[in-house]
C-alpha cells in the first residue's frame, strides 16, 4: 500500500483514489474508515467539504469487491444535486470494479428510473421521497437484500420533513444491515434516528463546535436595505476575476439579482428550486467549467455541492437559520485552499447576525466599503432593477400562458437584450387576461 488513505483499503481502491488525486485521507477518513471495515455502524459528525462521501464509499466498495450483489447499498440524501455528486465520487472510485449505480430523484421521469432499477443497480442513491414513490408503485424493485444503509446530510433530511418517509424506508429494509449516518450537525431529530436505525455504533465527530474553517476570511457589511443591490455591484466589480456565490432567501430574489447583474453585463446564472433538474444541472456545469463566475443560489446548493473553485460567498439575504450560514460559508474554503464570506446585514437583520457570531463564536470584521463609489452606482443599478422587474415579469406572464415549448431563457445571451424586448412589449396586454383565466378554470 502506497497511500496513507490504506487503513486497511485493498489495492485497487487505494489506486483508484490515487487517479482522483486524493493523495492523504481527512480527519473523518482517518476515523471513519477503519471502524466501518471492521464492519460496525458508524455515526460521523463532520462538516461540509470534510471529505466524508470518501470515508462511506470506500468501506462500501470494498464490501461489495468481497461479496459482489446487485441493490446492495442505498444512500438518502436530502437534495438532487448532491445525489448527483455521491454518485459521481462512486463511480469514479468504482470505475476499475465495473460498479453500477442508480440516481433516483425527483423531477426526473419515473418510467426511464424504473427500467433502470430493472437492471439492478449496485448503488441507489436517492432522495426519500421519490425512493417510496418507486418503492410503491415500481414492480420487482425492493430492498430486502440490501446490506448497507447511508444517510447523508442526516440533519436536513429530517429538517424538510421526510421523517415520515425515512420512517417507511426502515420498515421496508433488512435489520440484519450496516449503517452510516453523517451529519454536520447533531440535532434532536437525528439522535432519535440514531436510535432507531443504527446498531451500537462508533461516533466519530471531527468538530463538535459549529466550526468554520480556519483558512476562511469571514466580513460583514452594515448596509441599508434599500441600497444592497449597490453594494453588491460594487463588491463584484473590486473582486472581479474571482468567482462567486450568492446566496438569496428566495427563489424570486435569485432569479431577479440574476437578471439585474446580466443586464450590468456581470455574467450571472441562477439555481433554485423552481427550475427543472435539467436547467439545475445545466446551471451547475456551466458554473463547473468557469463559463459563468457568479452563481445565484438559494439554499438547494448551501449543502453538500462541492464547487472546486469558490472563492468567495455572498450572503445577498442573512440565513434565518444560524446553522444554515456555516453551509452556506462552507462552499468556499474547501480542501485547504483559502476563500472569502461576506454577510450583508441590514438594519432588519442585526439579531440574527448576533445569533450567528455567538454560534461560531468569532466576532466579524466589517468588510472596506468606499460609501461615495458605492453611491456613484445607483443610477445605473436602479435602471438595470427596473429592467429586471420588467423581464421577471414577463417570465411570470409566460409561466401562465399554456404555451409549450421549453424554451431555455433563464441563461442565454439573449436573455440580456431587455431594452429590445421593452420597446415591443406593449402589445400583449390585452390577451394576457383572458389566457389567464382560462388557464386558471382549466387547471
Amino acid at each position: 500500500a502506497t497511500t496513507p488513505l490504506c487503513y486497511g483499503v485493498t489495492d485497487v481502491l487505494c489506486e483508484a483514489c490515487d487517479q482522483l488525486g486524493w493523495k492523504s485521507p481527512t480527519k473523518i477518513q482517518i476515523e471513519a474508515i477503519p471502524v466501518a471495515l471492521q464492519g460496525k455502524d458508524v455515526i460521523g459528525l463532520a462538516e461540509t467539504g470534510s471529505g466524508k462521501t470518501g470515508a462511506f464509499a470506500l468501506p462500501i466498495l470494498q464490501s461489495l469487491l468481497a461479496s459482489p450483489q446487485r441493490l446492495h447499498t442505498l444512500v438518502l440524501t436530502p437534495t438532487r444535486e448532491l445525489a448527483f455528486q455521491i454518485s459521481e465520487q462512486f463511480e469514479a472510485l468504482g470505475s476499475s470494479i465495473g460498479v453500477k449505480c442508480a440516481v433516483i430523484v425527483g423531477g426526473i421521469d419515473m418510467m426511464s428510473q424504473s427500467l433502470v432499477l430493472a437492471k439492478k443497480p449496485h448503488i441507489v442513491i436517492a432522495t426519500p421521497g421519490r425512493l417510496i414513490d418507486h418503492l410503491e408503485n415500481t414492480k420487482g424493485f425492493s430492498l430486502r437484500a440490501l446490506k448497507f444503509l447511508v444517510m447523508d446530510e442526516a440533519d436536513r433530511i429530517l429538517n424538510m420533513d421526510f421523517e415520515t418517509e425515512v420512517d417507511k424506508i426502515l420498515k421496508v429494509i433488512p435489520r440484519e444491515r450496516r449503517t452510516f449516518l453523517f451529519s454536520a450537525t447533531m440535532t434532536k431529530k437525528v439522535q432519535k434516528l440514531e436510535r432507531a436505525a443504527l446498531k451500537d455504533p462508533v461516533k466519530c465527530a471531527v468538530s463538535t463546535k459549529y466550526s468554520t474553517v480556519d483558512k476562511l476570511q469571514q466580513y460583514y457589511i452594515f448596509i441599508p436595505s434599500k441600497y444592497k443591490d449597490c453594494y453588491l455591484v460594487s463588491i463584484l466589480n473590486e473582486l472581479a476575476g474571482n468567482s462567486f456565490i450568492i446566496f438569496c432567501s428566495t427563489c424570486n430574489t435569485a432569479q431577479r439579482v440574476a437578471l439585474l447583474l446580466r443586464n450590468l453585463g456581470i455574467t450571472a446564472i441562477p439555481l433554485h428550486g423552481q427550475m427543472s433538474q435539467n436547467k439545475r444541472l445545466g446551471a451547475l456545469n456551466k458554473f463547473k467549467s468557469k463559463s459563468r463566475s457568479v452563481l445565484l443560489a438559494t439554499d438547494v446548493a448551501s449543502r453538500g455541492l462541492d464547487i472546486p473553485h469558490v472563492d468567495c460567498v455572498i450572503n445577498y439575504d442573512i440565513p434565518t437559520h444560524s446553522k444554515d450560514y456555516i453551509h452556506r460559508v462552507g462552499r468556499t474554503a474547501r480542501a485547504g485552499r483559502s476563500g472569502k464570506s461576506i454577510t450583508f446585514v441590514t438594519q432588519y437583520d442585526v439579531e440574527l447576525f448576533q445569533r450567528i457570531e455567538s454560534l461560531i463564536g468569532k466576532k466579524l470584521p466589517a468588510f472596506p466599503t468606499q460609501e461615495e463609489e458605492v453611491m456613484m452606482l445607483v443610477e445605473r443599478v436602479s435602471e438595470a432593477q427596473r429592467f429586471a422587474k420588467i423581464e421577471m415579469k414577463e417570465q411570470g406572464d409566460k409561466r401562465k400562458r399554456p404555451k409549450r415549448g421549453d424554451g431555455d431563457d433563464d441563461d442565454t445571451e439573449q436573455a440580456t437584450g431587455v431594452r429590445k424586448k421593452v420597446k415591443g412589449g406593449g402589445g400583449g396586454g390585452g390577451g394576457k387576461k383572458r389566457g389567464g383565466g382560462a388557464w386558471r378554470g382549466g387547471r
